[in-house]
């Protein structure tokens, strides 16, 4: 069964659109990991997340590529890095996350409503 919860608790999750313009390995995870750098254009910046997204991509296909992120969490320190931001995506069959993303060309920083 499926928790319902309120139209307020919905629009408290800050949910953007935002370019990744950076990305590398994150060897230091302990699970499989790249390190992402986010534009959400001039109002939120950019912003670094960690993404355990290696079974489908590599660092340098993300680049450039429109991701959708939870930008209002608390920041959380994984390993050396600090992730500001929860890229959002969802399991295949096997599991592997794979990104979400909207269908079509957005500005940085749009929020989904």
């Amino acid at each position: 069964m499926v928790d319902t919860i309120s139209f307020d608790d919905f629009m408290a999750v800050d949910i953007r659109a935002g370019t990744v313009t950076a990305a590398e390995p994150f060897p230091e995870a302990r699970k499989p990991a790249i390190k992402l750098w986010v534009d959400f254009g001039e109002e939120i910046g950019v912003k670094k997340s960690s993404a355990q997204i290696t079974d489908h991509y590599s660092p340098d296909e993300l680049v450039g590529r429109t991701v959708m992120a939870v930008v209002n969490f608390p920041p959380r320190q994984i390993g050396p890095f600090m992730s500001e931001v929860l890229v959002l995506g969802f399991p295949d069959a096997e599991g592997a996350i794979v990104l979400a993303a909207p269908d079509r060309q957005v500005p940085n920083g749009a929020r989904m409503g």
